[in-house]
Protein backbone atom coordinates (compact mmCIF):
# COMPACT_ATOMS: atom_id res chain seq x y z
CA UNK A 1 0.00 0.00 0.00
CA UNK A 2 1.36 3.46 -0.87
CA UNK A 3 2.13 5.75 2.09
CA UNK A 4 -0.28 8.39 0.80
CA UNK A 5 -3.06 5.83 0.64
CA UNK A 6 -2.29 4.57 4.14
CA UNK A 7 -2.37 8.14 5.42
CA UNK A 8 -5.70 8.77 3.77
CA UNK A 9 -7.23 5.64 5.33
CA UNK A 10 -5.86 6.06 8.85
CA UNK A 11 -6.83 8.68 11.41
CA UNK A 12 -4.15 11.25 12.17
CA UNK A 13 -2.47 10.18 15.39
CA UNK A 14 -2.37 12.95 17.98
CA UNK A 15 -0.69 12.33 21.29
CA UNK A 16 -2.19 14.33 24.19
CA UNK A 17 0.29 16.83 25.65
CA UNK A 18 1.55 17.46 29.15
CA UNK A 19 3.01 20.99 29.21
CA UNK A 20 5.80 21.81 31.68
CA UNK A 21 5.96 25.61 32.03
CA UNK A 22 8.52 27.11 34.35
CA UNK A 23 11.97 28.58 34.83
CA UNK A 24 15.42 26.94 34.81
CA UNK A 25 14.30 24.21 37.22
CA UNK A 26 11.90 23.16 34.47
CA UNK A 27 14.28 23.81 31.57
CA UNK A 28 16.88 21.53 33.17
CA UNK A 29 14.31 18.83 33.92
CA UNK A 30 15.01 16.95 30.68
CA UNK A 31 18.61 16.39 31.67
CA UNK A 32 19.68 12.89 32.72
CA UNK A 33 17.57 11.76 35.71
CA UNK A 34 15.57 14.99 35.57
CA UNK A 35 11.98 15.10 36.79
CA UNK A 36 10.66 16.03 33.34
CA UNK A 37 12.54 13.16 31.72
CA UNK A 38 10.99 10.83 34.30
CA UNK A 39 7.48 11.97 33.33
CA UNK A 40 8.28 11.63 29.63
CA UNK A 41 9.48 8.07 30.17
CA UNK A 42 6.39 7.12 32.19
CA UNK A 43 4.05 8.60 29.60
CA UNK A 44 5.85 7.76 26.35
CA UNK A 45 3.00 5.64 24.93
CA UNK A 46 0.29 7.97 26.24
CA UNK A 47 1.39 11.62 26.06
CA UNK A 48 3.98 13.98 24.67
CA UNK A 49 5.66 15.74 27.58
CA UNK A 50 6.57 19.20 26.28
CA UNK A 51 9.29 21.15 28.11
CA UNK A 52 8.77 24.89 27.96
CA UNK A 53 11.14 25.78 30.77
CA UNK A 54 12.65 29.24 30.35
CA UNK A 55 15.75 29.80 32.45
CA UNK A 56 15.69 33.03 34.43
CA UNK A 57 12.05 33.84 33.71
CA UNK A 58 9.55 35.11 36.26
CA UNK A 59 5.74 35.18 36.24
CA UNK A 60 5.65 38.73 34.84
CA UNK A 61 7.22 37.42 31.64
CA UNK A 62 5.61 33.99 31.75
CA UNK A 63 2.05 35.31 31.66
CA UNK A 64 2.91 37.05 28.38
CA UNK A 65 4.35 33.85 26.88
CA UNK A 66 1.63 31.39 27.92
CA UNK A 67 -0.99 32.52 25.34
CA UNK A 68 1.66 31.95 22.66
CA UNK A 69 2.05 28.32 23.79
CA UNK A 70 -1.60 27.33 24.10
CA UNK A 71 -4.62 28.73 22.30
CA UNK A 72 -8.09 27.34 21.88
CA UNK A 73 -7.54 27.06 18.12
CA UNK A 74 -4.19 25.27 18.34
CA UNK A 75 -5.04 22.23 20.35
CA UNK A 76 -6.10 23.17 23.86
CA UNK A 77 -8.45 20.19 23.64
CA UNK A 78 -5.41 17.90 23.41
CA UNK A 79 -3.85 19.12 26.67
CA UNK A 80 -3.82 16.40 29.31
CA UNK A 81 -2.13 18.50 32.01
CA UNK A 82 -0.29 21.79 32.53
CA UNK A 83 2.39 22.19 35.19
CA UNK A 84 3.17 25.80 36.22
CA UNK A 85 6.42 26.04 38.19
CA UNK A 86 7.57 29.61 38.90
CA UNK A 87 8.72 31.58 41.91
CA UNK A 88 12.44 30.94 42.33
CA UNK A 89 13.20 34.10 40.33
CA UNK A 90 10.18 36.16 41.38
CA UNK A 91 11.33 35.81 44.98
CA UNK A 92 14.80 37.24 44.30
CA UNK A 93 15.53 40.23 46.56
CA UNK A 94 14.53 43.47 44.85
CA UNK A 95 17.49 45.52 46.01
CA UNK A 96 20.00 42.91 44.76
CA UNK A 97 18.20 41.43 41.75
CA UNK A 98 15.64 43.97 40.47
CA UNK A 99 15.47 42.47 36.97
CA UNK A 100 14.05 39.11 38.06
CA UNK A 101 12.24 40.22 41.22
CA UNK A 102 8.44 40.38 41.14
CA UNK A 103 6.57 41.75 44.20
CA UNK A 104 4.69 39.11 46.17
CA UNK A 105 1.19 40.42 45.40
CA UNK A 106 1.98 40.66 41.71
CA UNK A 107 3.41 37.13 41.71
CA UNK A 108 0.15 35.80 43.11
CA UNK A 109 -1.87 37.85 40.61
CA UNK A 110 0.27 36.58 37.72
CA UNK A 111 -0.22 32.95 38.75
CA UNK A 112 -3.95 33.52 39.03
CA UNK A 113 -3.98 35.22 35.62
CA UNK A 114 -2.27 32.21 34.01
CA UNK A 115 -4.74 29.79 35.57
CA UNK A 116 -7.66 31.94 34.48
CA UNK A 117 -6.25 32.10 30.95
CA UNK A 118 -5.99 28.31 30.79
CA UNK A 119 -9.58 28.01 31.96
CA UNK A 120 -10.63 30.50 29.27
CA UNK A 121 -9.31 28.16 26.58
CA UNK A 122 -11.17 25.21 28.10
CA UNK A 123 -8.38 23.67 30.17
CA UNK A 124 -10.18 22.74 33.37
CA UNK A 125 -8.76 23.25 36.85
CA UNK A 126 -8.32 19.51 37.39
CA UNK A 127 -5.72 19.49 34.58
CA UNK A 128 -3.57 22.20 36.19
CA UNK A 129 -0.88 21.70 38.84
CA UNK A 130 0.99 24.60 40.44
CA UNK A 131 4.41 23.95 41.97
CA UNK A 132 5.92 26.26 44.58
CA UNK A 133 9.59 27.18 44.45
CA UNK A 134 11.77 24.78 46.43
CA UNK A 135 13.49 26.00 49.59
CA UNK A 136 16.72 27.95 49.22
CA UNK A 137 19.91 26.69 50.90
CA UNK A 138 21.45 30.08 51.50
CA UNK A 139 25.08 29.18 52.19
CA UNK A 140 25.38 27.09 49.03
CA UNK A 141 23.64 29.70 46.87
CA UNK A 142 25.82 32.44 48.37
CA UNK A 143 28.89 30.53 47.16
CA UNK A 144 27.37 30.33 43.67
CA UNK A 145 26.65 34.06 43.72
CA UNK A 146 30.12 34.98 44.98
CA UNK A 147 31.68 32.88 42.23
CA UNK A 148 29.93 35.19 39.74
CA UNK A 149 30.97 38.33 41.59
CA UNK A 150 27.50 38.85 43.10
CA UNK A 151 26.10 39.00 46.62
CA UNK A 152 23.55 36.56 48.01
CA UNK A 153 20.41 37.69 46.16
CA UNK A 154 17.75 35.41 47.65
CA UNK A 155 16.74 34.20 51.11
CA UNK A 156 14.75 31.17 52.16
CA UNK A 157 12.24 33.02 54.34
CA UNK A 158 11.26 35.23 51.39
CA UNK A 159 11.00 32.21 49.09
CA UNK A 160 8.67 30.70 51.66
CA UNK A 161 6.31 33.68 51.38
CA UNK A 162 6.09 33.12 47.63
CA UNK A 163 5.47 29.42 48.18
CA UNK A 164 2.61 30.23 50.54
CA UNK A 165 1.16 32.62 47.96
CA UNK A 166 1.32 29.87 45.33
CA UNK A 167 -0.53 27.47 47.63
CA UNK A 168 -3.18 30.12 48.28
CA UNK A 169 -3.69 30.77 44.55
CA UNK A 170 -4.16 27.05 43.96
CA UNK A 171 -6.73 26.93 46.75
CA UNK A 172 -8.63 29.91 45.34
CA UNK A 173 -8.52 28.62 41.75
CA UNK A 174 -9.34 25.00 42.56
CA UNK A 175 -6.14 23.54 41.13
CA UNK A 176 -3.79 20.96 42.59
CA UNK A 177 -0.53 22.19 44.11
CA UNK A 178 2.82 20.68 44.97
CA UNK A 179 4.28 22.61 47.91
CA UNK A 180 7.94 21.79 47.47
CA UNK A 181 9.07 24.47 49.88
CA UNK A 182 7.27 22.78 52.77
CA UNK A 183 7.70 19.15 51.73
CA UNK A 184 11.45 19.34 51.21
CA UNK A 185 11.97 20.96 54.59
CA UNK A 186 10.35 18.04 56.38
CA UNK A 187 13.81 16.60 55.86
CA UNK A 188 15.94 18.79 58.15
CA UNK A 189 18.94 18.61 55.80
CA UNK A 190 17.10 19.66 52.66
CA UNK A 191 20.38 20.75 51.05
CA UNK A 192 20.74 17.26 49.58
CA UNK A 193 17.79 18.08 47.29
CA UNK A 194 19.71 21.01 45.75
CA UNK A 195 22.82 21.11 43.57
CA UNK A 196 23.83 24.71 44.25
CA UNK A 197 21.36 25.86 46.88
CA UNK A 198 18.73 26.82 44.27
CA UNK A 199 18.54 24.21 41.49
CA UNK A 200 17.69 20.56 41.98
CA UNK A 201 20.22 17.80 42.58
CA UNK A 202 19.66 14.23 41.36
CA UNK A 203 17.95 13.50 44.68
CA UNK A 204 15.82 16.64 44.32
CA UNK A 205 14.78 15.70 40.80
CA UNK A 206 13.79 12.24 42.02
CA UNK A 207 11.79 13.81 44.85
CA UNK A 208 9.93 16.18 42.51
CA UNK A 209 9.24 13.36 40.04
CA UNK A 210 7.74 11.13 42.71
CA UNK A 211 5.65 13.88 44.29
CA UNK A 212 4.38 15.16 40.95
CA UNK A 213 3.60 11.71 39.63
CA UNK A 214 1.46 11.02 42.69
CA UNK A 215 -0.66 14.02 41.62
CA UNK A 216 -0.70 13.22 37.91
CA UNK A 217 -1.21 9.47 37.98
CA UNK A 218 -4.94 9.64 38.71
CA UNK A 219 -5.40 12.44 36.16
CA UNK A 220 -3.70 10.50 33.37
CA UNK A 221 -4.35 6.86 34.27
CA UNK A 222 -7.45 6.68 32.08
CA UNK A 223 -5.55 7.72 28.96
CA UNK A 224 -5.09 4.77 26.60
CA UNK A 225 -1.76 3.60 25.24
CA UNK A 226 -1.60 4.73 21.64
CA UNK A 227 -1.16 2.02 19.02
CA UNK A 228 -1.22 -1.67 19.97
CA UNK A 229 1.72 -3.49 21.49
CA UNK A 230 3.75 -5.24 18.82
CA UNK A 231 2.56 -8.64 20.03
CA UNK A 232 -1.02 -7.57 19.33
CA UNK A 233 -0.42 -6.43 15.75
CA UNK A 234 -1.95 -8.83 13.20
CA UNK A 235 1.20 -9.57 11.20
CA UNK A 236 -0.83 -11.12 8.40
CA UNK A 237 -2.91 -7.97 8.02
CA UNK A 238 -1.19 -5.09 9.83
CA UNK A 239 -3.57 -2.55 8.28
CA UNK A 240 -6.34 -4.00 10.40
CA UNK A 241 -4.38 -3.19 13.56
CA UNK A 242 -2.66 0.05 12.65
CA UNK A 243 -5.08 2.02 10.48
Amino acid sequence: MALAEAGARGRLLRWPRVLLFGDSITEYSFQENGWGAYLAERLVRKCDVVNRGLSGYNTRWAKLVLPRLITESTGADSIAAVIIFFGANDSALKELNPKQHVPLEEYAANLKSMVQYLKSVNITADKIVLITPPPLQESAWEKACLAKGDKLNRCNATTGQYAQACVQVARECGTDVLDLWSLMQKNQDFSSYLSDGLHLSAKGNSFVAAQLWSRLDHKLSALPSLLPLWRDVDHTNPEASLL
